[in-house]
């Protein structure tokens, strides 16, 4: 019979990873500051139609303005997290599904426990 697991992917944080998370971390920062800036934007634009109550589009548009200034601050606190973790650490990057094999004399503890994929610079070192 075969099961549905969840595997735990982590990455060995190097050089080459440490810069590659950096610059994700920096587009996802400029792209969330061209969204507050689009918002800006939709906003003066609907203030200016008169169509709807000023006070409802000002709610709307800095509730979602303060969004994404919230993920800017929690993508600048990584960062200084990222810059200060040892190379050599172990990141969890994602949870994924896998299909293992049960059968009958298995011992279930260890089917339970579930496995774990090391990767370092994108290539699988370990399977645990």
């Amino acid at each position: 019979m075969k099961i549905l697991q969840t595997v735990v992917v982590k990455q060995i944080l190097t050089e080459k990873s440490r810069q590659n998370l950096l610059e994700q971390y920096h587009s996802r920062i400029l792209q969330l500051k061209k969204e507050i800036e689009q918002l800006r934007f939709e906003w003066k634009k609907l203030e200016k139609s008169k169509k709807f109550q000023p006070e409802s589009i000002k709610k709307h548009f800095e509730k979602e303005m303060n969004l994404r200034q919230e993920k800017e601050r929690l993508l600048e606190f990584q960062i200084s997290q990222l810059h200060m973790l040892p190379l050599e650490s172990e990141l969890k990057e994602k949870e994924v599904q896998a299909l293992v094999e049960v059968n009958i004399g298995d011992a279930w503890d260890t089917i339970e426990s579930g496995k774990t994929i090391i990767i370092r610079d994108g290539i699988v070192e370990d399977i645990r």
